[in-house]
């Protein structure tokens, strides 16, 4: 009983110096498997070879004015805080459920948009031809490369897609100002 206690006390302590309990990190199937093939990687490979990097740099001698080993030592710190990183992430995952139904956005699926405008109650969009598509994923998962534009599940566009089906228009406030978007295909 008398753990118990500490433990009680210590996790409220954690939430004044605002610490936080651990949070859920939705991820795709294929964002889950990535983590876990980087963090093999980082911790079977690279730790290795960083190790056999310091060794040789102590073996050059006076450590003090040894830039080698310096650098080794900075590429093991940094080795060791993405291992740290991946670590809770693939702990704390949630795998996003991706296949089948597309009748609303969710996490996973590709949404294909049209920007614009409101005028009264009507969708008037800025250039009818013009679409973008995004893949919607969880926060560890956001890049953008030639093929799509990867965003979080909980940044302004992100949020605002979720939930919502084709031919629905949603607000969206971000930074960079606000604007509307009509969703014109939803798609695995």
């Amino acid at each position: 009983m008398r753990n118990h206690g500490i433990i009680y006390k210590n996790r409220a302590i954690g939430r004044e110096k605002g610490y936080k309990m651990a949070e859920k990190i939705i991820m795709t199937k294929q964002g889950y498997e990535e983590a876990v093939k980087r963090l093999d990687y980082l911790t079977k490979v690279k730790r290795a070879e960083i190790i056999g990097r310091i060794q040789e740099a102590r073996s050059h001698g006076d450590l003090s004015e040894n830039a080698e080993y310096d650098a080794a030592r900075n590429e093991q710190t940094a080795n060791e805080s993405e291992i740290g990183e991946l670590e809770y992430q693939i702990k704390n995952a949630v795998v996003a459920h991706e296949a089948g139904d597309t009748s609303e956005v969710r996490v996973g699926l590709k949404i294909t948009v049209r920007r614009g405008k409101k005028v009264g109650d009507k969708f008037v969009p800025d250039d009818p031809n013009e679409t973008e598509q995004y893949a919607i994923r969880g926060t560890t998962e956001v890049k953008i490369t030639d093929e799509e534009i990867i965003i979080s599940n909980e940044s302004p566009v992100g949020k605002a897609l979720l939930g919502h089906r084709e031919g629905d228009v949603v607000y969206v406030k971000a930074p960079h100002g606000e604007s509307y978007l009509e969703i014109v295909k939803i798609d695995n």
